[in-house]
């Protein structure tokens, strides 16, 4: 196996990592699925497409599909444990760009649509990031 694909998959991170990976991942697959699809009382792409445009990230559709798919797609690949360094990166990016651009201005705290929830979510994506997958993954499989 090439030494770059080995360094993506390779995981030393044991349980712990498996449970925080896969509690993320659905969390980030649930509000993709919110942006894509208009499930779990979402709006869908044109109703999420409308905010992206109101909060100046635009085009609005695509931004709105961009950050669907990397939620919902990463969000998966996190649940199975696939290429999950990628997936962490990419939902990593995300984050950032959510805390700056929607939340930052509202202060901390959930409450006052504060950075609280997307900081938690940016935290679990870097630790997924550098730890990789965990014990329970097709990454530690793959990597052997």
């Amino acid at each position: 196996m090439s030494t770059l694909i080995n360094k993506v998959l390779f995981t030393r991170a044991g349980y712990g990592m498996t449970l925080l990976r896969i509690a993320v991942g659905v969390i980030f697959a649930a509000h993709g699925s919110q942006k894509l699809f208009g499930l779990f009382g979402g709006y869908g792409l044109a109703g999420t497409a409308q905010y992206m445009e109101s909060v100046g990230l635009t085009p609005g559709y695509l931004m709105a599909t961009l950050a669907g798919g990397t939620e919902f797609f990463a969000g998966l690949a996190l649940i199975i444990g696939l290429l999950v360094r990628p997936a962490a990166l990419g939902l990593t990016f995300l984050s950032l760009v959510a805390i700056f651009t929607v939340h930052i201005s509202n202060g901390l705290f959930m409450a006052n649509n504060g950075y609280e929830f997307a900081l938690a979510l940016l935290g679990g994506s870097i630790a997924v990031l550098i730890e990789g997958a965990g014990k329970l993954s097709v990454d530690r499989a793959i990597a052997g």
